[in-house]
């Protein structure tokens, strides 16, 4: 009864924290096993009581304070500096904008509304096509969850007990290779429809442009060369990012004043709530799985299906493309995680740190496809492009994201070389 009370619950529209919660107390109404009530409090605040889940609002709080101190008119003007001459132009400047954020923000939505509407216009101005112009945007959002720093990564680290620093590390690589080939889709698709030529900016203008972005780039140096350095773990490390975001935005850029740090702390607690509630109703939700022992008999149908770990990840990627369809990225995170993990290290001998690359890029598919794509809707209400338009632009880089998951899939080294 459990399960049917989960898939209820889900399919209408309950908060999926919600969902788990009430999942659990129903299982242990139906067991009869009622003294788990005692404990259920404390279970929950087991949940959250993980210091690593201190980066979760830190990453939040250097978003909004990034966002807030114009950090972001500076990193496209630095893009601009080093792509801007090359035909297409403007679309290299969109992908390179959207590398440097993700080295920043660590969340797609967040991501895609800022960059939605800083260059949407300013492509459609110079003549690209507008529904192009908000998919390559929206595309680059995708970058966030996987170059680290990554929200996704933090919670994947928490669940799967893996140090959050190396979760960061082994996105590295395969943040790159998604860079890459953006790029080419971007080069591929300019050829084909004759972009408009960009111009390259007089030398002193660009570096200027670059003198002006160091103080932002300080903060992506410091979260990750602070944790391979060994300096700082993720936590600190978020923490120092958003100490530097402040002062950057306040005294460097000016754009940001002591005042407006009320409403950004606001926003960002009631947004980190969201999340760690989620953990924390995922903790007892855990209950349900060990009991029903879900990732076992799931083991015994899965292996018995294929022992070859690259087809059983493909077999997950398919699944999971569908469920990150309905559910939400980080929500999907907390479901899949604790079943398919111990299948995948257990009976695959799958590296964690391969096997949480692989479903986080792909459950953030999610963001852009039917019937939920809360990205894909964001990019639209931010640019006023069609839902539509933007899902016959983006097909070709949601086919180079199918392409790097295969690759993904199937070479563990792309994920573990720098760890």
């Amino acid at each position: 009864m459990s399960p049917i009370v989960f898939f209820v619950a889900l399919f209408a529209s309950v908060p999926v924290a919600i969902v788990l919660a009430i999942t659990a107390i129903w299982y242990i109404w139906e067991s009869g096993n009622t003294i788990l009530f005692d404990s259920f409090a404390q279970k929950i605040f087991g949940g959250v009581e993980n210091y690593g889940l201190l980066a979760i609002p830190l990453f939040m709080l250097t978003g909004e304070l990034m966002n807030e101190g114009g950090m972001t008119r500076r990193l496209i003007r630095m893009a601009q500096a080093f792509v801007g001459g090359f035909r297409g132009g403007l679309a290299y400047i969109n992908l390179l904008a959207n590398t440097f954020m993700a080295a920043i923000i660590g969340s797609a939505t967040a991501q895609i509304a800022v960059m939605a509407r800083a260059m949407v216009p300013a492509m459609e101005k110079e003549g690209y096509d507008k529904g192009f112009a908000a998919a390559t945007t929206a595309a680059g959002g995708l970058l966030a969850p996987v170059i680290p720093p990554s929200m996704m990564f933090v919670i994947y680290g928490v669940l799967a007990q893996v140090p959050i620093g190396e979760m960061f590390i082994a996105g590295i690589i395969p943040g790159l290779l998604l860079v890459v080939a953006f790029a080419l889709v971007i080069t591929l698709i300019g050829w084909s429809r004759e972009f408009p030529k960009g111009e390259w900016m007089p030398y002193r203008q660009a570096g200027r442009a670059v003198l002006e972005a160091l103080p932002a780039l300080l903060i992506p140096l410091a979260i990750i060369g602070g944790i391979l350095l060994g300096i700082a773990t993720p936590t600190e490390s978020a923490a120092i990012a958003s100490l530097i975001a402040f002062i950057v935005g306040w005294l460097a850029y000016r754009d940001l004043k002591p005042s407006h740090l009320g409403a950004i702390f606001r926003r960002t607690a009631a947004n980190a709530s969201m999340v760690i509630f989620m953990i924390a109703a995922a903790n007892v939700f855990g209950w349900v799985i060990i009991y029903e022992e879900v990732p076992q008999k799931l083991a015994a149908l899965i292996t018995s299906i294929t022992a070859d770990p690259f087809m059983f990840l493909l077999i997950v990627n398919l699944a999971l493309l569908l469920v990150g369809m309905v559910i939400d990225g980080i929500a999907a995170v907390i479901l899949i995680t604790p079943i398919l993990l111990p299948i995948a290290t257990g009976s695959y001998d799958i590296s964690p740190y391969q096997f949480g690359v692989v479903i986080c890029l792909n459950l953030v598919l999610g963001l852009l496809t039917p019937p939920v794509g809360i990205g894909l809707y964001i990019a639209s209400s931010m640019s006023g492009t069609s839902p539509t338009a933007i899902l016959r632009a983006i097909w070709p880089f949601l086919l180079a994201v199918a392409i790097v998951l295969v690759l993904l899939s199937y070479f563990e080294v792309l994920s573990t070389a720098l760890i």
